[in-house]
């Protein structure tokens, strides 16, 4: 498996190479500051370009996957990640559209159910028979419903404040759909111009994405999110605009009904750990969160923690969750996955 990122690979778009000289991989790229561990940018090819992502520990062993919320990217692990075991690898990637992915082609929908998709893909890419997932936000959604359409290809989830597809009232939804096609239709047609987008100063950035946030994620810390959303722009020399793709504030998050989701809990096998920010919201009628956790609470291997902190919670204050992430890797990560296979061989091997 190669793993070093290649400085000619296709943005997605119109087939021209990405520039690392007017991109960014962390924060320090902007700031000066040393990554919070050492990585290696890796990139992915898929067929519409590539995956990026920042691979984290020894790159002998299979890592866990790392999956971001809507419009984040492959930061939003910055701080978690230096609080794990040395041991335990770690791949935390940019989605499609996202960081320093590609984007989908001109013309082409985003969709957040097409994720299982991407998934199933790097899993080809590496050769692995089952993944081992943590999401935050949309990507938490994203691995409930990977781990209940694939059971036998999971062996861990770690889900952070967005337990499961949210339920919005029909009218709603029917015009959501009607607003975000349009909106969406007008961004793909910009796209499509490669006209550069509005430039700001990097103050001016980071207290766009504070305020994008909802101010979920502390000021002094979106350096995190920013740093592989934006570009340096090339007609004013002191400023950056983003570069994620603008398509993707309109892309389509509905997977399916109540009924549906209840049914994905049914079938969800695999050690699975939630954790729910105590100020944040449900995103939803909370009687439909309680119905699918009432389903998983009946599971023996799904663990339910609640902790103090925003819907970023992972990234601002990560000493609060991760005593209980640690310990659930321990048991049901990559590594204790690996032995428990060679235990299981070995003892099949001996009654021979």
């Amino acid at each position: 498996m190669e793993f070093e990122f290649k400085e000619n690979s296709s943005d997605g778009t119109d087939g021209s190479p990405v520039d690392l000289n007017l991109r960014f991989r962390h924060a320090g790229d902007l700031t000066g500051e040393p990554p919070t561990r050492a990585f290696s940018e890796i990139s992915i090819k898929v067929p519409w370009g590539h995956i990026a992502g920042k691979w984290y520990g020894p790159q002998t062993v299979q890592p866990i996957l790392g999956l971001h919320g809507w419009q984040d990217n492959a930061g939003t692990y910055d701080l978690l990640v230096p609080l794990l075991s040395p041991d335990v690898a770690f791949l935390s990637i940019d989605l499609p559209g996202h960081g320093l992915s590609s984007r989908l082609p001109d013309g082409c929908y985003y969709n957040s159910v097409d994720n299982l998709y991407v998934i199933r893909l790097i899993m080809k890419q590496y050769k692995w028979e089952k993944v081992s997932l943590i999401g935050h936000s949309m990507s938490s959604i994203i691995a409930f419903v990977f781990a209940a359409v694939f059971p036998d290809k999971v062996d861990m989830v770690i889900g952070i404040d967005a337990l499961k597809p949210h339920q919005r009232p029909y009218p709603a939804v029917i015009r959501t759909m009607e607003t975000r096609l349009d909106e969406f239709l007008r961004e793909d047609e910009r796209n499509r111009s490669k006209t550069e987008p509005p430039s700001y100063t990097y103050d001016e950035l980071i207290e766009r994405v504070y305020l994008g946030s909802f101010h979920s994620v502390n000021k002094e810390l979106c350096k995190h999110i920013l740093a592989r959303n934006i570009q340096k722009s090339g007609k004013y020399p002191d400023k950056f605009f983003f570069c994620r793709d603008r398509r993707l504030k309109f892309y389509n998050y509905a997977i399916g009904s109540q009924e549906l989701c209840v049914e994905m809990a049914q079938r969800i096998t695999c050690p699975y750990l939630f954790i729910k920010a105590t100020n944040s919201s449900y995103f939803e009628d909370k009687k439909y969160y309680d119905e699918v956790l009432e389903v998983l609470l009946k599971k023996p291997n799904f663990e339910y923690v609640e902790a103090s902190g925003s819907h970023h919670l992972h990234l601002n204050n990560p000493e609060a969750i991760i005593d209980p992430v640690n310990k659930f890797i321990h048991r049901f990560g990559p590594a204790a996955v690996a032995a428990a296979r060679k235990k299981a061989k070995e003892a099949a091997e001996s009654k021979l």
